[in-house]
């Protein structure tokens, strides 16, 4: 008899291999596991892709946060901990990580605090901190009152430049937000968002990072990846134009080329040190390394 796990696991598929290295794709919030189709069928050649849902979105329930009423709530640590439980859960105790936006925080937040699960790091259009709490806090109360219809109007304008925004993919991906997100699960993700801060943190990071970013990026600037950059000690910084926030659907090619440069140069060794580096400086802007 099968016995379901004590603690409630975020919908997830699993592609590639069953041998090969695993590599775990966390989504940005607003968007499913779907967001990394263009990098999928080449990421899995060569390694075990495990891609997960957001609470509240795509196919995880509101649920795997518990019972927190009619308002549930998270943290990037909690949603740290639902990655880490679907880990185990498939028997994958160090694994390469890359993560877009909140899917990034939540890599940068464990390559910090469990740098022995992480064995590389990439983030994609992603922060340190995310901007003042009450933006967040101001975008989750609305969604709990008005539903996602203001906020996918909306998101055309910080996921792509106005030359992608009405192309096949983008028209997607905007849809599905009013299809596949629970406003609860949105605004629970806004929460997560309005008290992430890691910029004390980032040199516990040990992790080989790669930094990407869209300049033309409204939602997490530019500066935002050369923060990340400066204080993780050795990471990569690839500053890419004609993309905005979702870099990796607006220009699919030059991040999968920067992931699969960063994947093959930094193989899983073994367990790394967990000593806090000091942060050196990043390397030229327009390079991944």
């Amino acid at each position: 008899m099968t016995h379901p796990p004590a603690t409630p696991l975020p919908h997830h598929t699993v592609d590639g291999p069953e041998d090969a290295p695993p590599l775990l794709l966390g989504p940005s919030l607003g968007a499913s596991l779907a967001v990394w189709d263009p990098q999928l069928p080449s990421l899995a050649r060569h390694h075990r892709v495990i891609r997960w849902d957001l609470p509240g979105h795509g196919g995880t329930p509101i649920g795997v946060l518990g019972d927190h009423g009619p308002a549930p709530t998270t943290t990037v640590p909690g949603l740290a901990r639902l990655v880490l439980g679907l880990a185990d859960s498939l028997g994958v105790d160090r694994f390469a990580y890359a993560g877009i936006s909140l899917g990034g925080a939540v890599g940068a937040w464990l390559a910090a605090h469990h740098p022995d699960r992480i064995a590389s790091l990439a983030l994609i259009c992603s922060s340190a901190r995310f901007g003042e709490p009450a933006g967040w806090q101001d975008r989750a109360a609305l969604v709990r009152e008005a539903g996602l219809g203001p906020i996918a109007e909306a998101a055309a304008s910080r996921w792509f430049t106005p030359a992608f925004a009405g192309s096949p993919q983008a028209t997607a991906l905007l849809d599905a937000v009013r299809r596949s997100v629970a406003p609860a699960g949105y605004a629970a993700c806004c929460d997560a968002l309005a008290a992430f801060d890691l910029r004390a943190d980032l040199a516990r990071i040990t992790a080989p990072t790669l930094v990407v970013a869209g300049l033309a990026d409204p939602a997490t600037p530019p500066a935002h990846a050369r923060e990340l950059a400066d204080g993780i000690a050795d990471a990569g910084l690839l500053e890419l134009s004609g993309a905005a926030h979702l870099a990796n659907v607006e220009r699919p090619a030059p991040v999968l080329a920067a992931l699969l440069d960063h994947l093959a140069a930094h193989p899983d060794n073994g367990p790394v040190a967990t000593a806090v580096g000091t942060p050196a400086p990043h390397p030229a802007e327009g390079t991944a390394q």
